[in-house]
Formats: structure tokens, C-alpha cells, sequence
């Protein structure tokens, strides 16, 4: 399932960035971002990947969204200038970020090589 982040929410289970200055993951599952408006037609085509892949790597990986419109400090904060824009959150190492409504199989291919890297994932 993927989960819709406000700033507040992004604060506990991502990245305080207001209390911190070096990238700190809160998470204990890697994860995936997607930057995202209402009215992107390449928003439209990735979500429902998203959706699928959310279901594929339940217990492996958390997904998540943020509404650019709603949501434009944070935006801000990652310097989001085009959408859908992915951020790749391995639990350990600094996040990728990836621009453009990329194929399944390539989200597939970052997932499984940046994310689900043998020997990094934490048990929670």
C-alpha cells in the first residue's frame, strides 16, 4: 500500500530536516518516493506502477507520495522541479533521486540493485 506523506508525517518516517542537517532515514524498510501532482498526465501513467510495485515488495519496501501541489516545502526541500521526480531511500546510504515516469521493469532494476542490496537490509 502506498502511503500519502504531509510534511508532518515525512518528519517522523523519512527525514527531520529541521533538526537535522545530515541525511538521517527514520525508516527501517528502504524506500520510494514519488513527487507527484493531480493534474501530471506522467503522474497518471507511474501511479499505478507504483500501486503494482507497492503490492510486489509488501514487507520489503515502503512507498509513498507527495502531493507537489499540497506539499511544496517539501518539494522545495528536494528541489523537485519537474514531476513525477522518484526518490530511491536505501536504509543505509545516501537516497537517488530519479527523474520521469520510468518503466516498471527499470523501477524493478533500481529497486532491486539500490534498495534491496544483499547484507543492508535491517530487521524491525
Amino acid at each position: 500500500m502506498v502511503e500519502h506523506l504531509t510534511k508532518q508525517t515525512f518528519l517522523e518516517k523519512i527525514f527531520d530536516f529541521e533538526k537535522n542537517s545530515e541525511w538521517k532515514y527514520e525508516g527501517n524498510l528502504p524506500g520510494m518516493i514519488d513527487f507527484w501532482a493531480p493534474w501530471c498526465g506522467p503522474c497518471k501513467t507511474i501511479g499505478p506502477v507504483i500501486d503494482e510495485l507497492s503490492d510486489e515488495y509488501k514487507g520489503k519496501v515502503n512507498f509513498y507520495k507527495i502531493n507537489t501541489d499540497v506539499e511544496q516545502e517539501l518539494a522545495a526541500a528536494f528541489g523537485i522541479r519537474s514531476i513525477p521526480s522518484l526518490l530511491f531511500i536505501p536504509v543505509n546510504g545516501a537516497p537517488q533521486m530519479a527523474m520521469g515516469a520510468l518503466p516498471k521493469e527499470e523501477l524493478k532494476r533500481i529497486i532491486e540493485k539500490e534498495l534491496l542490496v544483499p547484507g543492508t537490509v535491517v530487521a524491525g
